[in-house]
């Protein structure tokens, strides 16, 4: 009947918290969004992005038809005419040029659908080339590499165990505004709070006075990018004074004496004129950790967009396994996705880098991807390999990379661009064909990334709230008509022909190759999760396992399964080769001793860092009016002793100038920011021409990544640096 209400229940995809929404639905538009009250994971805890959630679906800016660019602008056109154009464009290119030719990049969305989960990976073993970037090594590829090199697998991440810790130590992390990253904590403030409600501490390490650090029981200002000298300070001091306790892992730890050796230069005395870190205060920190009955070190985006972001990531374990809190609870975890088999046994064949290198400036390979910092190299550099043809999916790189004017730049100049995007935003203007997917109401919901991430082991499906639309197409199919294209199969090839290959291998792989007809699922990336939950750790094994898990009991179980606290993994989830925590990793070595020579390098004057709002996710959450509402947050804010050498008033434009470019930002005088160090947000810059983002074009900001520097970065994982940028400022 209309205008009948009804309730739908579902994760919210707009965040890495995996929090559960209750959604009050009438005539197929969603009226209502509140917490989730029943959720085993977030409890009814609702942040401003979730509480939008439906103004997403009902955008009118949002594609809802693929478009051509045709003579510089772009238009709407029918399916079939848009597969046939990509086909057009992209065959001759891989024919002519070969699959290196071709380059893809993967943005942050894809980890918050089930397609990007499923179906990006066969997407680019289709295409063949080794050009392959993400926003991995713009956010979080050190910790990928640090954990690689410590257990042999760059995806075995340890979180805080939040709910059980004593003393949680926070470097580089805002979870007040971001709501966690690298690991999966619904209402991870109220966590937070009840640290502190139970005779517990957290202290925040940060160069800004973030809404974190004002909640917490200490905040310690830092120079940004110096976070390794803090932490090797913190080693050392755990040697000298003979606080180390390996406690039950004893057994599985090597590296321990070689890494005593390394510590010896990285005094408290020694580091605190670097990272202006007291001395006694780093002493202090250490004793707490060691002191602590349970404890975690918690290091996030702040600590991988620097220039030692692999040995500041690594650098955080260390402290964690030298205290007893690695794989123990209150400490820091190995969560267990339900969509994942533990290992059958430890030991493996570890993590290497460095398979392949970039064309032009010779940065290795990391994780089967390459620096997206040499992305505008490879289009701009003519020679065999040239990229002449970019497909992005669900990514935004003229906003988020670095030196992001020299790639839209470079985007210009290529023979052929295709994107799978929702949006005809600051990227996909450069497009020749725009395929939009289904909005989040119209698809189910697994998140395959987070729920391996979860500071508690639970597991959720959302089947679509919505139906799909006349004009509409499932991201499963977009992506699989890709794949027959670029493989030769043609425009008009059936995309089943992808879903059931897939869905046979996934059998295959998982033992059960002729149960294909007990499958459950209504759609193709349903009825992979059936198989993964099936045979996964909690699985139900095709029905050798009675209470087991299946999509049909996530499906009737609304508010997610709990699945119980963190369990302690280790033997099982090392996969280096001798089945040991390798502490002592000769490339980590390695770079150890550039970190030493560092220690004397002269300071910049005045460095620049980014900043996190709750309303913002990047760069897509500005279009949202209920988001951008209120003052200004786009500002440079900077401390008033700098504001006052330099001449600055508040709420005036300044000339922001680095090595890459420069831009005018209005100044936000606040001591919020430590002297010597301005800030301004990312994901802003909405103000160029071709972009169909009516609410962001209102409110457009500046482009902060105008000022990052693409020749700068993590060596060990090709990471940008986007903090501790050396800046110029003066009025405007």
């Amino acid at each position: 009947m209309a205008g009948v209400n009804r309730t739908a229940y579902r994760t919210c995809p707009l965040c890495e918290a995996a929090c559960g929404l209750e959604l009050t639905v009438a005539d197929d538009v969603v009226t209502g969004v509140r917490g989730d009250r029943d959720h085993v994971f977030s409890h009814g805890f609702l942040c401003p992005k979730g509480a939008t959630f439906g103004r997403l679906s009902d955008d009118p800016d949002r594609l809802r038809r693929p478009m051509i660019r045709r003579g510089g602008r772009h238009e709407e056109v029918s399916w079939p005419e848009a597969f046939a154009a990509v086909e057009a464009g992209l065959r001759p290119i891989i024919e002519g040029y070969g699959q290196q030719a071709v380059a893809a990049y993967l943005g942050n969305p894809n980890v918050h659908t089930m397609a990007g989960g499923l179906y990006v990976t066969p997407l680019l073993k289709a295409l063949g080339t080794r050009n392959i970037f993400s926003a991995s090594t713009v956010d979080q590829m050190p910790k990928h590499v640090s954990c690689g090199y410590l257990y042999g697998n760059p995806l075995a991440i340890p979180v805080p165990d939040l709910d059980r810790t004593d003393y949680l130590l926070m470097l580089g992390a805002n979870p007040w505004e971001s709501n966690g990253s690298l690991a999966t904590a619904a209402d991870f403030p109220g966590r937070l709070r009840a640290i502190q409600a139970r005779g517990g501490r957290f202290v925040v390490v940060d160069p800004r006075r973030t809404r974190t650090a004002e909640h917490a029981d200490e905040h310690l200002f830092i120079r940004p990018g110096t976070d390794a000298y803090l932490l090797f300070g913190i080693v050392h001091t755990l040697f000298a004074e003979e606080l180390i306790d390996l406690g039950r892992l004893t057994p599985y730890i090597n590296g321990v004496e070689e890494l005593r050796g390394l510590a010896a230069a990285f005094g408290p005395e020694r580091v605190t004129a670097v990272c202006d870190v007291p001395a006694d205060r780093i002493r202090g920190l250490a004793r707490e950790l060691a002191a602590a009955p349970t404890a975690a070190v918690y290091g996030r985006i702040g600590t991988c967009t620097v220039e030692f972001g692999t040995l500041t990531s690594w650098l955080v374990d260390v402290v964690n396994v030298l205290t007893g809190n690695l794989d123990r609870p209150g400490g820091v975890m190995f969560p267990l996705a339900a969509h994942l088999r533990p290992n059958a046994q430890p030991g493996g064949r570890g993590f290497t880098t460095g398979r392949w290198h970039s064309r032009v400036r010779g940065l290795p390979e990391v994780k089967g991807e390459l620096p997206v910092a040499t992305l505008a190299d490879e289009i701009e550099t003519p020679g065999e390999g040239q990229v002449r043809a970019f497909l992005t999916v669900a990514g935004n790189p003229v906003l988020s990379t670095p030196n992001s004017d020299r790639l839209a730049r470079a985007l210009d100049g290529l023979d052929f661009m295709v994107s799978v995007d929702p949006y005809l935003n600051e990227t996909t203007r450069h497009a020749d064909v725009i395929l939009p997917p289904l909005d989040a109401l119209r698809k189910g919901h697994y998140d395959f990334s987070f729920l391996a991430l979860a500071v508690r082991n639970f597991a959720a499906y959302s089947p679509p709230v919505l139906p799909p639309g006349p004009d509409g197409m499932d991201e499963c199919d977009i992506l699989a008509r890709l794949i027959l294209i670029i493989s030769g199969q043609g425009a008009e090839a059936d995309p089943a022909l992808v879903h059931e290959r897939l869905l046979e291998q996934a059998l295959s792989r998982a033992g059960a190759a002729g149960l294909r007809d007990t499958v459950s699922g209504d759609g193709p990336a349903e009825r992979l999760l059936d198989v993964a939950l099936r045979t996964g750790a909690y699985g139900d094994r095709f029905g050798a396992v009675p209470d087991g898990l299946s999509l049909d009991r996530l499906l009737a179980a609304p508010h997610g399964i709990d699945l119980g606290p963190l369990q302690s993994r280790i033997p099982e989830v090392l996969r280096t080769p001798s089945g040991l925590v390798e502490l002592a990793a000769p490339p980590l070595i390695a770079e150890v001793t550039r970190l030493r020579d560092a220690l004397d390098r002269p300071r910049p004057g005045l460095v620049l860092i980014g900043r996190r709002h709750l309303r913002s996710n990047n760069s897509w959450m500005h279009n949202v009016p209920a988001l951008v509402k209120g003052r200004d947050r786009c500002t440079l804010q900077i401390h008033p002793a700098d504001a006052a050498g330099l001449a600055l008033t508040d709420g005036a434009p300044a000339a922001v100038t680095s090595r890459a470019g420069s831009l005018s930002a209005t100044v936000e005088v606040t001591d919020r920011v430590m002297p010597g160090v301005v800030s301004l947000p990312h994901g802003w810059g909405h103000d160029l021409p071709g972009v169909r983002l009516s609410v962001a074009a209102a409110h457009p900001g500046v482009n902060s990544n105008v000022l990052t520097d693409e020749l700068v970065i993590d060596p060990l994982s090709g990471n940008a640096v986007l903090n501790g940028i050396p800046v110029e400022i003066k009025p405007a």
